[in-house]
């Protein structure tokens, strides 16, 4: 078992710096960082124009950076083994190198745009696990982003930034992803959540009751979304909307769908069930959070659990054992999968003194019965992407 109660910069933030440095024999100008996510409720829902109810993590990744005078992009990643050097004419995604998409991506958009950039010197690292549904893929996105807004005075405002963060992994990474994971990553708030309105693009932080810890159990089960039915749910969710002859999802009621729903397949009429009713609940989840309502909150967890597990069909043994478990406990509240599914995370609302001894015990039964090492970290919500005050040096001329 793993346990961590809160993530120190030092470890990420130095070993980036250091490989920066043995890489191109100077020191960085400044570290840029980017959170992970975790998404209390609302899923499959972005794409779909509905509500989210995210919170920018104290997990990070920390890029290194250093602005050049010519056109081309030096990239080290310490956590990986590995480099990439390319130039940003005619900058398109790697085959052979597909891990620095993420960051291709980024800076190919800004230099298509209408924004005077230059080539860079970036090392990243990260306490973001890869593949646990926590968005390491959008926290490198922005993390790159922040640092070239940054080193080149761009002045994109956090909407625009994330957009073409999203755009990013859309293009480069071949994931047709929704804004969440990176709008939350720019916009994070200390000890909040924020409801996110993901057709109009507007948001209202929602204060997180001072007795609850969110925990995040990592079922150690790791997926590729890429690879996934995650592109195939999305495209299952346009086909309904257009049957029942909405421009999304999010234009329905419960109410409204259900004296339409007999124009749908059965496939299509689980899947279109499950973002209708999810719409609901986060904004019922969100009201229930402004009143300090902890058991409605963790009632509609568990809901959204058993329609991504049975409407959805995105959960997995890994997640569905991990959720079970978690409600077992007497201290918790309410528990599900977080992230797009087919592994990665459950998320899990319980009280604050007892997160310890919850951790400790599922910890055992998960392990004993998975045969699988999980771990867990007890959360705090932070602030969300920007640069490093503590280290910056003299910048390079080149």
């Amino acid at each position: 078992m793993a346990l961590e109660a809160s993530c120190a910069a030092d470890g990420p933030a130095s070993l980036a710096t250091a490989a920066f440095v043995r890489a191109f024999q100077y020191s960085p100008w400044r570290l840029f960082q980017a959170p992970g996510r975790v998404n209390l409720i609302g899923e499959h829902t972005d794409y779909n124009d509905g509500f989210v109810l995210p919170l920018a993590l104290d997990r990070r990744v920390w890029v290194a950076a250093a602005r050049r005078e010519d056109r081309r992009v030096r990239l080290r990643a310490p956590d990986l083994g590995a480099e990439a050097e390319f130039s940003l004419a005619g900058l398109q995604p790697s085959r052979r190198e597909g891990w620095s998409n993420y960051a291709r991506g980024v800076l190919a958009l800004l230099d298509r745009g209408s924004y005077p950039i230059r080539g860079l010197d970036l090392a990243y690292a990260g306490n973001v696990p890869p593949g646990a549904g926590l968005s390491s893929s959008a926290a490198v996105e922005v993390a790159v982003a922040t640092a070239a807004n940054h080193l080149f005075d761009l002045r994109l405002p956090p909407l625009k930034l994330a957009q073409v963060c999203q755009r990013a992994e859309q293009e480069f990474a071949g994931t047709r992803c929704g804004l969440m994971d990176q709008l939350i990553a720019v916009l994070g708030q200390q000890d909040r959540a924020l409801l996110i309105d993901c057709r109009h693009l507007t948001w209202e932080e929602i204060p997180l009751p001072p007795q609850a810890a969110v925990v995040v159990c990592d079922t150690g089960k790791r997926r590729s979304l890429t690879d996934s039915a995650y592109n195939e749910r999305r495209a299952q969710c346009e086909e309904g909307a257009s049957r029942l002859g909405v421009p999304a999802l999010r234009d329905l009621s419960m109410e409204a769908f259900e004296a339409r729903a007999a124009k749908l397949s059965p496939l299509l009429r689980k899947r279109c069930r499950h973002v209708v009713y999810e719409n609901a609940r986060t904004q019922q989840a969100a009201q229930a959070l402004r009143q300090g309502d902890v058991m409605t909150f963790g009632r509609l967890m568990n809901e959204s659990h058993t329609s991504l597990r049975d409407l959805y069909e995105v959960s997995c043994d890994e997640l569905d054992l991990m959720a079970v478990l978690a409600r077992s406990q007497p201290a918790c509240w309410g528990a599900r999968m977080t992230g797009a599914g087919f592994g990665g995370c459950v998320v899990a609302l319980v009280e604050r003194q007892a997160a310890p001894a919850f951790v400790t015990r599922v910890s055992r039964l998960y392990e004993r019965q998975s045969q699988c090492t999980p771990a867990f970290y007890i959360c705090r919500a932070s602030a969300g992407a920007g640069p490093e005050p503590d280290h910056q040096g003299e910048e390079q001329k080149f």
